[in-house]
């Protein structure tokens, strides 16, 4: 597949296509971080996803030939690699058993959206934020750290991703950084206590 792949570099912050676009491409991460959004009409946006290395975005437009379901943007600046349509269709053709990791990229996605309905609906403000923050440091299995997880996302932007005001997300973390769960430091965040972010996490 990497025969027909292109690589591409994109600066933080700069779109890398919006929603409504026609499906053109499949990127993969590199390097760097992606956000998937979508803009609601009174100029908020809804974080539906943060694209790590090793991980694909815009498939499904790419499978079904239709336009884009969301924005994207580079979080950071960021290294794609990029399969465009009439490149990968036929090579899909050729390799059926991609098809097959294909589809359990969609699978995954799909478990991903349902699971976020379900926090929005049924956990509460902190068990949310907490669940989140886990997720952003890669720190959801209960397993040694050598090094404290660190978040360096905003909190306007974490506060998109779990559909809460910045305000909201201020209020928590600060009490949070009182009684030393974590700290906030120069925009970012330090999660200090890992296990108390998981049994918060695991609250209803």
């Amino acid at each position: 597949m990497i025969a027909v792949a292109r690589i591409e570099e994109v600066r933080a912050k700069a779109p890398i296509f919006h929603k409504g676009a026609p499906g053109e491409s499949m990127m993969a991460v590199v390097t760097g971080e992606v956000k998937i959004s979508a803009p609601a009409a009174d100029g908020r946006e809804i974080v539906l996803a943060v694209m790590r290395e090793g991980e694909v975005f815009g498939e499904v437009a790419l499978l079904d030939g239709s336009d884009r379901t969301a924005d994207a943007t580079a979080s950071t600046n960021c290294t794609l690699l990029v399969i465009h349509r009439r490149d990968f269709l036929p090579f899909l053709n050729a390799h059926p058993q991609v098809a097959i990791r294909l589809l359990r990229v969609v699978c995954q996605r799909l478990r991903r959206t349902t699971e976020q309905v379900e926090d929005l609906l049924f956990l509460n403000l902190p068990s949310r934020l907490a669940k989140k923050l886990l997720v952003l440091a890669g720190a959801t299995e209960d397993r040694p750290r050598e090094r404290t997880p660190i978040i360096r996302q905003s909190q306007r932007e974490i506060g998109n991703l779990v559909g809460l005001s910045r305000e909201s997300i201020n209020k928590q973390l600060s009490r949070w950084q009182k009684d030393g769960v974590l700290t906030l430091r120069d925009g970012m965040i330090l999660l200090d206590d890992l296990e108390a972010l998981r049994e918060i996490a695991a609250e209803v």
